[in-house]
Formats: structure tokens, C-alpha cells, sequence
């Protein structure tokens, strides 16, 4: 994937991109909502990146969440989908991120313990009380998740 999209923006630069992004949000049985610590910006964010050529958003999303946050997932049902969204890396690299947003349910793995290129930590957070969020798209994505969990109480 990385070299996917390096190979895009060696063509294109730092000009616009619509990328496809999947994402996934683990409850645990207090309804706290697992986040990961990114090591790009030091801000939380939901595990999930982009999807690789010929992926599915919820293959992306069960990809992701395992090199993001240890864990192997089964999406349950997709959230919502964010398609308006558009967000400038560091680098300057521009994107329009449009993310499928899945609740997802533990099947494997174990919760990622060390720092990996992408990620600081993955902790879970009380719904009310959320770190810093990456981007506007994050905070969307929170909220989205607030609004299903107290529609399915």
C-alpha cells in the first residue's frame, strides 16, 4: 500500500488526491472506544489507513486494524461514510479521504504492546472523554460513533 500510494505521489507531487481510506471502531464491554497513538503527529486517531488496489474498504479495514493495533476484527456493520472530507499531511501531501467507518468485533490477535512506525500505543477511552483527535475527520468519526452506540442502547 505504502508503495502504492509513494508511487502516486511521485507522479502527482503534493496536488490533490481522493483516497480511499476504511477504519474501524472496538468497543470494549464498558463501551469505551479503542484509539490509536499515531507516530506521524502525536495525535489519536481510529485504527485504519488506506486501501491497497484491488482491496475492499472492509479488507482494509481488517488489514489496518491488525498492523495498527495487534488486533484481528470482523467488521459488524459499517457506521457511516465519510466522503467530504479533506485533509493536509506535514509533508503537504493533499487529500480528500473518503473512509468507510466500520464497528468491528475482536476475532484474534492481541493488543499491540511496542512502538511500530505508525504507531505509539492503542488505548481504550471513555466516549466522553476523548485524547486529541487527529483531524476533522476524526472528531466526525467520534461522533458518529457516540450517536450509534446511544441508538442501539
Amino acid at each position: 500500500m505504502a508503495d502504492y500510494i509513494h508511487e502516486l505521489r511521485t507522479l502527482v507531487g503534493h496536488r490533490p488526491l481522493i483516497l480511499n481510506t476504511a477504519a474501524g471502531a472496538l468497543l470494549d464491554d464498558q463501551n469505551r472506544l479503542l484509539l490509536q497513538e499515531r507516530a506521524d503527529t502525536g495525535d489519536w486517531s481510529f485504527p485504519g489507513g488506506y486501501m491497497e488496489f484491488g482491496a475492499s474498504f472492509a479488507e482494509t479495514c481488517q488489514r489496518e486494524y491488525l498492523e495498527d493495533a495487534g488486533l484481528e476484527v470482523e467488521p459488524v456493520r459499517l457506521i457511516k461514510l465519510f466522503d467530504k472530507d479533506f485533509y493536509t499531511y506535514p509533508n503537504g501531501d493533499q487529500t480528500q479521504l473518503i473512509t468507510a467507518l466500520y464497528l468491528v468485533r475482536q476475532t484474534g490477535g492481541q493488543l499491540l504492546d511496542h512502538v511500530t512506525d505508525e504507531t505509539v500505543q492503542v488505548k481504550y477511552f471513555p466516549l466522553d472523554d476523548l485524547p486529541p483527535l487527529f483531524n476533522d475527520q476524526s472528531v466526525k468519526m467520534a461522533q458518529a460513533v457516540i450517536d450509534d452506540v446511544r441508538a442501539h442502547v
